[in-house]
C-alpha cells in the first residue's frame, strides 16, 4: 500500500459503533483524517469495556521506533504482530472511503516538468465507507495503529502487485474484533475486484486534481 488514504465525514454509528470518541477530538489544524498519511492521526473503531466506539490514533503502530512509520502489516505470524493479533482488545477497524496506490510508471504531462507517477484511487461500490482490518497499541507518543494487508485482487495488482489493504465484509466485522487467531487470519484475503472502483491517474501536485 502506498500510505495514502481518505476518510470523508465524522464519526457515525457505523459497523455497530456508538457515535462517540473514547478520547478527545484533537483541536489543532494538523488533524485531518480526510487526507491520511503516515504518522498522521485518523479515526479508528475499537472496543473498550464492552463498548464499541471511535478513537483517534496515529498511523504508525510502533510510534516512531522504526526507521519508517509502520503503517501496514501482513505477516501476522511474526512474534511482534502475533502478540497483537491474538488479543481482541488490540484489534481495530480503520474506516475509509478510498485508498491510493501510485502508478508503476511515470507519466510525461507535457508541461515541461519531469515525469511523475500518478495517484490511483480505489473505493468499494457497495460500501461508501468500508472497514479495513487493523491493530493498535499504546506507544510512547500515544496510541498508534496499522492496517493489515493481503494479496492484491485483479483490480489492484496491475498498479501494486505486492499487496492491498484487507477490506472486511460487514458480516465479518464481529469476527475480526472478537474471533480467535485462526478466524482472523482467514479474513486476510483480497476483496472482490468486481465490487470495487478505480479512478486515475491524477496528479494533484501539478493540476490541483483530487
Amino acid at each position: 500500500m502506498c500510505n495514502r488514504a481518505r476518510m470523508k465525514g465524522e464519526p457515525e454509528t457505523l459497523f455497530g459503533s456508538a457515535k462517540k470518541l473514547f478520547s478527545e477530538r484533537p483541536r489543532d489544524n494538523r488533524f485531518d483524517p480526510g487526507e491520511l498519511r503516515p504518522k498522521g492521526r485518523s479515526y479508528v473503531i475499537r472496543e473498550q469495556d464492552g463498548e464499541r466506539a471511535w478513537d483517534v490514533m496515529s498511523w504508525d503502530v510502533l510510534g516512531g521506533k522504526a526507521a519508517w512509520p509502520m503503517t501496514n502489516v501482513r505477516q501476522l505470524d511474526l512474534p511482534q504482530w502475533r502478540k497483537l493479533a491474538e488479543k481482541p482488545e488490540y484489534r481495530c477497524l480503520v474506516p475509509l472511503t478510498e485508498f491510493c496506490e501510485f502508478t508503476p510508471d511515470k507519466h510525461d504531462l507535457g508541461d515541461g516538468k519531469p515525469p511523475l507517477k500518478g495517484e490511483m484511487w480505489f473505493g468499494v461500490t457497495d460500501q461508501p465507507v468500508f472497514a479495513v482490518a487493523g491493530f493498535w497499541q499504546p506507544t510512547a507518543f500515544g496510541n498508534g495503529f496499522t492496517m493489515v494487508t493481503c494479496a492484491p485482487n485483479g483490480l489492484v495488482a496491475p498498479i501494486h502487485p505486492k499487496a492491498m489493504v484487507t477490506i472486511l465484509e460487514p458480516g465479518d466485522i464481529d469476527t475480526w474484533l472478537h474471533g480467535a487467531y485462526a478466524d482472523i487470519v482467514a479474513l486476510q484475503k483480497p476483496y472482490d475486484a468486481d465490487r470495487m472502483t478505480m479512478r486515475g491517474p491524477v496528479f494533484p501536485t501539478r493540476r490541483n486534481e483530487r
